[in-house]
């Protein structure tokens, strides 16, 4: 795995998307939670960040504005670079070039006047906030301080409390910001949320992660690398330090070959299940880290083609632990994003109580590709996310999550 790899590209967010596995297309006729119109037909057209999204037959690949959709009739593609979770508008925001738009002015005096005076207007937050997209919110949080003089993010802090208070000041931030937060919520305090940190920087394109790396420093005046370093140890500090780094390569079919996926499948056997004295973690974490998403895919079917199981179940009978977990979040983010992403949302429903904290980052990081994730789930777990969070949340809170996805997709129930 020794090539270069580049650190942002202008196309990385289209080819950075990846399509949902179609392992699972048999059962798409019956699935329960897809958008229908008035005639109980799918509609032809979906609205996602402003672009209309002609919708084909399922496991054909059409990517717009960084989202991937599913379709049956062409032939199927592998992304090239990890997943965007933000769209170019959100990217272009952050490196200071926001571009306003009259509506987003009356936001944030909707947001000014639901905060005035004595009490809040919680009804009205969730009407603004829940309601928008990662490109109106980020241009709301760059808007709203130079018109009101405050800070959006400070005023829902002053405003609301709980569950439903810490996701406003998620919506209240550009995207990127509300990651650092995230990351800041993981590692502060006593202990580490081991599992909030590593879902955040695990799986994620250069672009991104440089993006996010120098967020962080300029919030919180601390180097991101130096954070994770002391707060987690052992093959889980390897493997975060690894994602760190954005060393994924761009795909080179001129080098990325199916001769070398032989050699880097042998590679990852003789350095974990086959190394007879321990596990070099390290050199396994290279690989999966340098690989992009199409090319590990042909290293792990070598890996399937030469030992008879995949690269995920290798990880497991190396790997231990917290490391194990982010490990396999790490490979699946580029293999199946979406499955990936729905089961994610899943755990943090599973077992007694819900983690409402790894739902509200969940639901609100990956709103963006909401879309494709709802599919993926209803095909994994018979249900919409927004049935899930129906179940599992109350309150304002839960009014709050249902907007937010119900902006990706619309038959989102009602609380």
């Amino acid at each position: 795995m020794g090539r270069s790899s580049s650190s942002s590209s202008s196309s990385s967010s289209s080819s950075s998307s990846s399509s949902s596995s179609s392992s699972s297309s048999s059962s798409s006729s019956s699935r329960s939670g897809k958008r229908k119109d008035s005639d109980g037909k799918r509609p032809q057209e979906i609205n996602v960040v402003g672009q209309k999204l002609q919708e084909l037959p399922l496991a054909q690949v059409v990517t717009t504005a960084g989202i991937t959709v599913e379709s049956e009739d062409a032939p199927t593609s592998w992304p090239r670079m990890s997943l965007n979770i933000y769209p170019e508008e959100v990217h272009k925001a952050e490196l200071g070039d926001p571009a306003y738009y009259p509506e987003i002015d009356q936001y944030c005096d909707k947001i000014h006047r639901a905060c005035k005076g004595f009490g809040t207007d919680e009804k009205a937050l969730i009407a603004i906030l829940g309601t928008k997209n990662a490109v109106e919110r980020s241009l709301i949080a760059f808007r709203y301080p130079q018109m009101h003089s405050k800070k959006l993010k400070d005023l829902m802090k002053k405003e609301n409390s709980g569950d439903f208070g810490f996701a406003t000041q998620l919506l209240a931030l550009p995207s990127i910001e509300a990651e650092a937060k995230i990351i800041r919520k993981a590692t502060k305090g006593l202990g580490t949320n081991d599992k909030l940190l590593y879902s955040v920087l695990c799986g994620r394109s250069n672009e991104e992660m440089n993006i996010l790396k120098k967020t962080y420093f300029t919030q919180y005046s601390k180097d991101l690398i130096s954070l994770v370093s002391s707060e987690v140890g052992g093959d889980l500090k390897k493997l975060l330090v690894a994602c760190l780094q954005g060393i994924e390569e761009v795909f080179d079919p001129a080098y990325h070959t199916e001769s070398k996926a032989k050699e880097d499948a042998h590679d990852f056997y003789k350095k974990g299940v086959g190394k007879t004295f321990g596990t070099d973690e390290a050199a396994l974490f290279e690989i999966i880290c340098k690989a992009p998403p199409e090319y590990l895919k042909m290293i792990d079917a070598a890996y399937v083609s030469e030992r008879n199981v995949n690269l995920e179940k290798a990880l497991v009978k190396c790997l231990r632990g917290k490391a194990e977990a982010a490990a396999v979040f790490h490979l699946n983010m580029k293999l199946k994003p979406y499955e990936t992403i729905a089961t994610l949302i899943k755990s943090t429903c599973a077992g007694l109580g819900t983690d409402e904290l790894g739902l509200t980052c969940a639901v609100i990081r990956y709103q963006h590709v909401l879309q494709q994730v709802t599919m993926a789930h209803i095909d994994l777990f018979g249900k919409t996310i927004g049935d899930r969070i129906v179940k599992e949340t109350r309150g304002d809170f839960k009014k709050l999550l249902l907007e937010v996805v119900r902006v990706a997709w619309p038959d989102t129930p009602a609380s």
